[in-house]
């Protein structure tokens, strides 16, 4: 069997040096089909996610694939590649990558046409060339190649070729409600000369506190003791004044956190509660937000605070949320008003839920694809993803994924480039990664 496997590796490698840089020139025709996530930014001629995946169909027609495609979301395809199913199932592997960009932003930030997909001084130039569309070719003709050579494998590959990853991962949520698993996967997101093992979970969770509304005149009234009350209703409670106490509250409830817990590959601190958004007004709106927040003379009811919380990795996350819903509670039974008003807190804020993902360093794929970068000269680090991934959406339904692809720099900013020796490498690496787990019948 390793007999087998080696000298397939050699047909494969010797068949990526002798023949044109295919993964390199996908990467540059990927993205020059803008594929803006619809979420982000409507604009029709830059959410061409369709055309994306055709030209993906197209890539592997002919290898003797069961190629399909199906809508994760209305009018957003994925596109799923599979070999034929194999007597052993222990033996599957996922390669899995998104299609969907996030915008260019102010393109006059940019030095080059943010869709050119140019290839100059090594670099494949363009909006997705490291996020991810690198990854996504480099999976393609790993596959690719395997099939021309006319190597049987023992177990099945898919390839998951996914949207929206970007604003949740609702495509990755699609491929595994549709049961599409294997023991192991690889998310081909940007790595280089990294394997990422773990990465913390996520949540978007809002945070709702509520006072009572009156004239901005008499706020005072709500905070001190008054010797004489005019003959009136209620003094007024401003929701401003609560949600700075408890934005104080929920610094020190973070800092504690970040004290007490850690893990190997992760940064002390990432385990933090990021307020993205603060809404203060009068009158809660039916979709949860101020309805006035415009007019100053008015004592706000109203305090809406959005949080991206990220997790550790060997958190879950019904541990996480109980613990901050015990914080919350603490925190009202301080306050009179809190006592009897209590704030309400609603996970899955957009439907935004990141599992966390923690594989062993240990793992047999893990070590194969350590091995086979070091057979190419190229050293490996072991790390722990800052960011989330679709690998979250597969480790909680049973799959042990890893995260490893080419480098790059500028994902998410301007003047976004892969490096295209790291697309080679990394195009290698996962054929070899395939024969190496699927075994070679």
């Amino acid at each position: 069997m390793h007999k087998r496997v080696e000298e397939a590796v050699a047909d494969v490698w010797s068949r990526l040096d002798a023949g044109p840089d295919r993964a390199v020139g996908l990467t540059s025709d990927l993205v020059r089909i803008p594929s803006v996530n619809p979420k982000f930014q409507v604009e029709p001629e830059e959410g061409l996610e369709r055309q994306v995946q055709e030209l993906i169909a197209g890539e592997l027609s002919g290898c003797g694939l069961d190629i399909r495609t199906f809508d994760a979301l209305p009018g957003r395809p994925n596109l799923l590649a599979e070999t034929e199913a194999s007597g052993s199932p222990e033996r599957g592997l996922i390669l899995c990558g998104h299609i969907d960009v996030v915008p260019v932003g102010d393109r006059r930030e940019w030095s080059y046409d943010p869709f050119c997909g140019d290839i100059r001084e090594g670099k494949v130039l363009g909006r997705g060339t490291m996020d991810m569309k690198a990854g996504m070719a480099c999976c393609v003709e790993a596959l690719r190649v395997i099939r021309e050579a006319g190597i049987r494998l023992q177990g099945k590959v898919a390839l998951h070729s996914v949207v929206d990853e970007e604003a949740g991962g609702f495509g990755a949520k699609a491929m595994v409600r549709a049961g599409h698993l294997a023991p192991a996967a690889i998310i081909a997101e940007p790595g280089g000369d990294e394997i990422f093992i773990s990465q913390g979970g996520l949540e978007w969770l809002r945070v709702t506190i509520r006072g009572r509304q009156g004239h901005s005149a008499y706020r005072f009234t709500g905070m001190y003791p008054q010797p004489y009350q005019e003959n009136r209703k209620a003094p007024p409670i401003s929701a401003a004044d609560m949600a700075t106490r408890f934005l104080s509250a929920l610094r020190d409830y973070e800092a504690a956190n970040a004290r007490v817990k850690s893990h190997p590959m992760m940064p002390p601190g990432i385990n933090h509660f990021g307020v993205g958004a603060v809404r203060i007004g009068a009158g809660l709106g039916a979709d949860g937000l101020p309805m006035i927040m415009t007019n100053p003379g008015i004592v706000p009811d109203v305090a809406v605070i959005d949080i991206d919380h990220k997790f550790m990795p060997h958190e879950t996350s019904a541990d996480i949320r109980a613990d901050f819903e015990r914080f919350v509670a603490h925190f009202c039974a301080t306050d009179p008003w809190l006592r009897e008003n209590p704030i309400e807190v609603k996970w899955d804020l957009y439907d935004l839920h990141f599992p966390p993902m923690n594989t062993s360093a240990d793992h047999p794929l893990v070590r194969i694809v350590t091995d086979r970068r070091a057979s190419l000269g190229k050293p490996t680090a072991l790390r722990g993803s800052i960011g989330v991934t679709d690998g979250a959406h597969y480790a909680v339904a049973g799959v042990h994924p890893i995260r490893y692809g080419p480098f790059g720099a500028n994902q998410h900013a301007a003047d976004e480039w892969a490096d295209v020796e790291s697309i080679k490498t990394t195009t290698k690496v996962l054929a070899a990664a395939i024969l190496d787990w699927c075994g070679v019948a």
